[in-house]
C-alpha cells in the first residue's frame, strides 16, 4: 500500500499543479470565470494539495502508527477523488456550457472521506499511544 500511495501522492501533487495553473491562466484569465464559478475550482485545488500533503505525512510515519493507515491513505486517496474530482467536473461544464451541478451531490462524500481519513489518524495516533504506555 505504502508505495501505491506514493504514487497516488505524486501523481496527485502533479496534477494539483497543473489544475491549479489550468485555473488561474486559462479559467481565470481567458475565459474569466467568475469568482464566484472560480472558487469552487479553487477549494478544489486546495483540497487536493492539502491531502496530497497529509498522504505523504500519513505514510512517512507509518512504522510509528501503523494503526489504520492503509485506510487513512484510502480515505484521503477517495476523498481527493470525490470531492476535488467533482468540483473539477462541475467548473468545467461550466466552461462547456453545461450544467452538472447533479455531479455535487458527490462532492459531500469526498468531504465525509476526508473527516473520517483525520479522524482515523487521531484514533491510530491516540491507539498508539496507548499501547507504548502499557
Amino acid at each position: 500500500m505504502r508505495k501505491g500511495a506514493m504514487v497516488f501522492a505524486g501523481i496527485s501533487g502533479c496534477l494539483a499543479v497543473i489544475f491549479g495553473a489550468f485555473g488561474a491562466h486559462y479559467l481565470r484569465e481567458k475565459v474569466k470565470l467568475s469568482p464566484e464559478d472560480m472558487h469552487p475550482y479553487e477549494t478544489a485545488v486546495s483540497y487536493q494539495f492539502f491531502h496530497t500533503l497529509a498522504i505523504l505525512g500519513a505514510f512517512s510515519v507509518k512504522d510509528r502508527f501503523p494503526l489504520y493507515n492503509k485506510a487513512i491513505g484510502m480515505l484521503f486517496m477517495l476523498g481527493i477523488i470525490l470531492f476535488s474530482g467533482s468540483l473539477y467536473v462541475i467548473t468545467i461544464g461550466k466552461v462547456m456550457g453545461t450544467d452538472l451541478k447533479l455531479v455535487g451531490a458527490i462532492t459531500p462524500l469526498g468531504g465525509l472521506c476526508f473527516i473520517a481519513g483525520w479522524a482515523c489518524l487521531a484514533f491510530s495516533a491516540y491507539k498508539q499511544t496507548e499501547a507504548n504506555k502499557q
